[in-house]
């Protein structure tokens, strides 16, 4: 499987991005889903999760409220919705896929898309 996030860019402090993430090589319907993120100088942290199983989500406390995963199975995509970003959430953005569910885990998510640059601005 091989992903392909877009979306990212500049955005002022309070404004909001989708970020998407196109799966090729492959459907989605048997992974798990996640985006992470990673700033400068910082370790990649977990962000959301869309699991397969029931299709339960999973926040980071730092994005609760704010952010949104989903995926559409036909289109092989997932996105992520991102409302009121501060500049906090500057980071490089990055999807990934995996086998295990409910896992926030980097280990656990043996596929990675690129990254996609988010920059908010205060």
């Amino acid at each position: 499987v091989q992903l392909q996030a877009s979306g990212g860019g500049p955005v002022q402090a309070g404004g909001s991005l989708r970020l998407s993430c196109t799966a090729s090589g492959g459907p989605l319907t048997s992974l798990n889903m996640g985006w992470f993120r990673q700033a400068p100088g910082q370790e990649r942290e977990f962000v959301a999760s869309f699991t397969w199983t029931g299709g339960i989500v999973m926040y980071a406390d730092s994005v609760k409220g704010r952010f949104t995963i989903s995926r559409d199975f036909a289109e092989n995509t997932v996105s992520l919705e991102m409302n009121n970003l501060s500049p906090e959430d500057t980071a490089v953005y990055y999807c990934a896929a995996g086998r295990v569910v409910f896992s926030k885990s980097i280990a656990d998510y043996k596929h990675w898309g690129q990254g996609t640059q988010v920059t908010v601005s205060s």
